[in-house]
Protein backbone atom coordinates (compact mmCIF):
# COMPACT_ATOMS: atom_id res chain seq x y z
CA UNK A 1 0.00 0.00 0.00
CA UNK A 2 1.58 3.56 -0.88
CA UNK A 3 1.22 6.81 0.63
CA UNK A 4 -1.06 9.47 0.16
CA UNK A 5 -1.33 12.99 0.89
CA UNK A 6 -4.33 14.05 2.75
CA UNK A 7 -5.38 17.86 1.83
CA UNK A 8 -7.48 19.24 4.92
CA UNK A 9 -8.86 22.45 6.82
CA UNK A 10 -7.21 23.13 10.47
CA UNK A 11 -9.03 24.77 13.26
CA UNK A 12 -7.21 27.77 12.24
CA UNK A 13 -9.55 27.75 8.76
CA UNK A 14 -5.53 27.20 6.87
CA UNK A 15 -5.60 24.75 4.56
CA UNK A 16 -2.58 22.22 6.02
CA UNK A 17 -1.99 18.64 4.37
CA UNK A 18 0.06 15.63 5.69
CA UNK A 19 1.78 13.02 4.07
CA UNK A 20 0.71 9.16 5.28
CA UNK A 21 2.67 5.95 4.81
CA UNK A 22 0.80 3.33 3.32
CA UNK A 23 -0.29 2.26 6.60
CA UNK A 24 -2.00 5.28 7.28
CA UNK A 25 0.70 7.25 9.91
CA UNK A 26 1.72 10.70 9.06
CA UNK A 27 5.17 10.62 7.82
CA UNK A 28 5.41 14.96 7.36
CA UNK A 29 3.23 17.72 8.01
CA UNK A 30 2.83 20.85 6.05
CA UNK A 31 2.75 24.30 7.29
CA UNK A 32 -0.73 26.89 7.25
CA UNK A 33 -1.56 27.94 3.81
CA UNK A 34 -4.22 30.68 3.25
CA UNK A 35 -5.39 28.91 -0.15
CA UNK A 36 -6.21 25.89 -1.29
CA UNK A 37 -4.36 26.30 -4.25
CA UNK A 38 -1.30 27.34 -1.86
CA UNK A 39 -1.73 24.23 -0.14
CA UNK A 40 -1.94 22.01 -3.62
CA UNK A 41 1.60 24.25 -4.41
CA UNK A 42 3.03 23.07 -1.42
CA UNK A 43 2.22 18.95 -2.55
CA UNK A 44 3.73 19.15 -5.65
CA UNK A 45 6.68 20.65 -4.05
CA UNK A 46 7.19 17.76 -1.89
CA UNK A 47 6.13 15.27 -5.03
CA UNK A 48 9.29 17.13 -6.64
CA UNK A 49 11.41 17.19 -3.98
CA UNK A 50 10.99 14.60 -1.62
CA UNK A 51 13.52 11.89 -3.14
CA UNK A 52 16.95 14.48 -3.20
CA UNK A 53 18.64 13.94 0.22
CA UNK A 54 19.95 17.27 -0.12
CA UNK A 55 16.31 18.58 0.96
CA UNK A 56 16.58 17.68 4.02
CA UNK A 57 17.58 19.42 7.38
CA UNK A 58 18.03 17.01 10.28
CA UNK A 59 17.74 18.78 13.40
CA UNK A 60 17.17 18.27 16.90
CA UNK A 61 14.47 20.07 19.21
CA UNK A 62 14.78 21.58 22.24
CA UNK A 63 14.30 18.57 24.66
CA UNK A 64 16.74 16.70 22.26
CA UNK A 65 13.95 14.75 20.13
CA UNK A 66 15.45 14.23 16.59
CA UNK A 67 13.58 15.47 13.91
CA UNK A 68 13.39 17.02 10.09
CA UNK A 69 12.21 19.30 7.65
CA UNK A 70 11.80 19.25 4.02
CA UNK A 71 12.94 22.14 1.98
CA UNK A 72 11.98 23.44 -1.30
CA UNK A 73 14.87 24.58 -3.68
CA UNK A 74 14.66 27.92 -2.37
CA UNK A 75 15.04 27.14 1.10
CA UNK A 76 11.61 27.43 2.23
CA UNK A 77 10.45 24.77 4.51
CA UNK A 78 7.84 22.96 3.38
CA UNK A 79 6.99 20.39 5.68
CA UNK A 80 8.16 19.05 9.17
CA UNK A 81 8.70 15.58 10.66
CA UNK A 82 7.31 14.10 14.31
CA UNK A 83 9.57 14.25 16.86
CA UNK A 84 11.29 10.95 16.81
CA UNK A 85 13.25 9.13 20.13
CA UNK A 86 16.35 8.41 18.20
CA UNK A 87 18.31 9.86 15.61
CA UNK A 88 18.24 6.22 14.07
CA UNK A 89 13.95 6.58 13.91
CA UNK A 90 14.30 9.45 12.15
CA UNK A 91 16.62 8.49 9.18
CA UNK A 92 13.47 5.87 9.00
CA UNK A 93 11.23 8.64 8.73
CA UNK A 94 12.98 10.51 5.76
CA UNK A 95 13.18 7.16 3.95
CA UNK A 96 9.57 6.89 4.49
CA UNK A 97 8.73 10.14 3.26
CA UNK A 98 11.96 9.80 -0.05
CA UNK A 99 9.57 6.36 -0.40
CA UNK A 100 6.00 7.98 -0.55
CA UNK A 101 6.72 11.94 -1.33
CA UNK A 102 6.27 10.86 -4.75
CA UNK A 103 2.24 9.81 -4.20
CA UNK A 104 -0.17 11.41 -6.88
CA UNK A 105 -2.98 10.29 -4.90
CA UNK A 106 -4.73 13.22 -2.63
CA UNK A 107 -7.18 12.60 -0.20
CA UNK A 108 -9.25 15.95 -0.23
CA UNK A 109 -10.75 16.55 2.82
CA UNK A 110 -11.88 20.36 1.98
CA UNK A 111 -15.16 19.91 -0.21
Amino acid sequence: MSGKFELFVGKNDKFHFNLKAGNGEVILSSQSYSSKSSALNGIASVQKNSCDDAHYERLTAKDGSPYFTLKAANQQVIGTSEMYSSTQSRDKGIESVKANGGSEKIDDKTQ
